[in-house]
């Protein structure tokens, strides 16, 4: 078919989420050694145009909103013309190894996240 198979763009999503949240400071190693794990709850996914074998891909990942008891990430999915090839969002739960709960997102993180974000 010459087109990428739409099972692949949930791995491009979860690729682009653990090197935004490696640019921040947080590494899902360190992050599960201190008990955290970060499950996915949500997947969205809205195919916009295909995506063709031998295309540059460029995913743009953003945080929706600061995070609680969930971190949600929103993606853009562009070829190397700029076209739009996919909108999608995942909604992730910070859960507690320990007890396999929810739990709110740690201060560590958090505070990695708000010191990223630019002050008006």
């Amino acid at each position: 078919m010459g087109v990428v198979h739409h099972a692949v763009y949930p791995i491009y999503f979860e690729q682009a989420r653990v090197d935004w949240l490696r640019i921040m400071g947080m590494h899902y190693q360190r992050m599960e050694d201190s008990g955290v794990m970060l499950p996915l709850n949500k997947l969205t996914i809205d195919y916009k145009k295909p995506a063709k074998f031998g295309d540059i891909l460029m995913v743009k990942t953003g945080l929706y909103q600061l995070p609680s008891a969930t971190i949600t990430f929103d993606y853009e999915i562009r070829n190397q013309y700029e076209e739009l090839l996919t909108l999608g969002q995942t909604v992730l739960v910070f859960v507690k190894q320990s007890t396999g709960r929810p739990m709110r997102c740690p201060d560590e993180i958090m505070n990695l996240i708000e010191n990223a974000i630019p002050k008006d």
